[in-house]
């Protein structure tokens, strides 16, 4: 069956940055068939040359333009007009394109717009499982606007047929740690409270805003990253095993402990980096938080008494997205190590930029002594892999074409996550003004909070 995919914001940064990169490297691999077609549309009276020429000064990476082209259809469009809609459809039908993804690389305010062209002109109808539509994070501004989108979306098609995209879930990392829990038997076995500590789950970032002030002022840390990629992480370390490792189960496992989850209001803590108002498009008086740290207790037995630390920020002191599980202490092993220190054992499963799956345990020192000290297996997964890595997007475009859902959200995590952001923004704070990653670190321990992990 002849594949196509019609991408809509076919001139916008998505498409330059993620899209024609990754739909580029699954042509290269070999990954698409040779009569894949690619649709891009646009309101811009370009032509296709026009457009290559465009996209050659946003691209920075390598692209083969020719074997790219010959993918590549351009459409001038109006998403205002049912009439371009329909047009499009005949030429699918004549070109004999039968599986159909629409991809909406635009901003939330046009998903209702165009998901009506779409479903009155047929180019995608109901029950047809060939066709699909998919769009992109933020899911919403908050609870109510993200059902009114969701409500839209209902009428004109089937949850089946809808794809919504967090691209952390198609970071490779993100993907290991169903592996990393479930096959392996040492972790599957202790991935409970009589094992586990405290986990820590966080994304630091060393650069502000830079020219997304108009976007990120309206939302913030707690909705851009604590509701979607954070909480999505958590879901997949805290979850039970699923009863088979299908989309639809994993989602249910994932909903399940996201349902137990329960912030401590009182250790919210909130931040705004100093300058952050001097950014382009910034208001003037704004409070919206740049850093978020929040804390999760879980409503379950194996969970009870384990906290769950959230931290993300920018403008702090490097790029690190990580997991850490920390293991209790190990402090019982007599006068044969007399000169034993506390010693806990760590598994940090390292997501961005470094990939891997690092484990802190503890060994005794060389020589004649009985000192103890920690040692660690260190797996470097891009590393290893090299150029053969595929980006998030490529993974999840390929995922999208194939119909395979693992990677994408079902509307209830998202309610969910979105229910607990609104319990959680209650409580939310004037932001405390840091200047730096030693401000972020004395005002967590002026709150009372201290670990180790940051």
């Amino acid at each position: 069956m002849k594949k196509a995919i019609i991408i809509f914001g076919s001139t916008g940064n998505l498409m330059f940055k993620k899209l024609i990169p990754a739909l580029d490297k699954l042509i290269h691999k070999g990954l698409v068939d040779d009569d894949f077609r690619i649709y891009a549309i646009s309101r811009r009276d370009n032509t296709i040359d026009d457009y290559i020429e465009i996209a050659k000064e946003h691209v920075k990476d390598h692209i083969d333009w020719e074997r790219f082209k010959s993918h590549l259809e351009y459409l001038i469009f109006d998403v205002k007009d049912t009439n371009d809609y329909k047009i499009l459809k005949k030429n699918l039908i004549k070109d004999g394109y039968e599986d159909v993804s629409v991809y909406l690389a635009v901003p939330p305010k046009l998903f209702p717009i165009i998901a009506k062209g779409v479903s009155e002109s047929k180019l995608i109808e109901k029950k047809d499982r060939n066709k699909r539509i998919v769009f992109e994070k933020p899911f919403g501004e908050d609870l109510e606007s993200a059902k009114d989108i969701n409500r839209e979306l209902w009428k004109c098609f089937d949850e089946n047929q809808i794809y919504r995209i967090d691209h952390y879930l198609g970071k490779e990392m993100i993907q290991n740690i169903l592996v990393v829990r479930f096959a392996n038997i040492i972790f599957e076995q202790s991935w409970n409270r009589n094992a586990i500590r405290s986990v820590t789950i966080l994304s630091k970032e060393s650069e502000g805003v830079l020219s997304r002030g108009d976007y990120y002022d309206k939302i913030g840390a707690l909705k851009d990253m604590l509701q979607s990629h954070l909480l999505q992480m958590a879901a997949l370390i805290l979850m039970d095993k699923p009863k088979d490792f299908s989309s639809e189960s994993i989602k249910d496992a994932k909903v399940k402990i996201l349902k137990n989850l329960n912030f401590n209001k009182d250790k919210l803590i909130l931040g705004q980096y100093k300058g952050y108002k001097d950014a382009d498009n910034v208001e003037k008086d704004s409070d919206t938080e740049t850093f978020v740290y929040a804390e999760v207790c879980v409503d379950q037995d194996e969970w009870k008494g384990v906290p769950i630390h959230f931290v993300t920020g920018k403008k702090l002191d490097e790029k690190r997205s990580e997991i850490i599980i920390n293991f209790h202490e190990k402090n019982d092993l007599g006068e044969y190590f007399p000169k034993l220190k506390p010693q806990e054992d760590k598994l940090i499963i390292k997501v961005s930029p470094t990939e891997g799956v690092e484990f802190q345990f503890s060994v005794k020192e060389p020589g004649l002594s009985n000192n103890i000290k920690q040692a660690s297996l260190d797996y470097c997964h891009n590393c290893k892999a090299m150029e053969n890595t595929p980006e998030a997007y490529e993974r999840l475009l390929i995922e999208l074409l194939n119909d395979q859902r693992t990677l994408f959200t079902r509307w209830d995590e998202i309610e969910t996550t979105w229910k607990l952001i609104e319990d959680l923004k209650v409580h939310k704070q004037t932001p405390n003004i840091y200047d730096g990653y030693e401000d972020i670190l004395d005002i967590l321990e002026s709150k009372g909070v201290k670990i180790n992990d940051l």
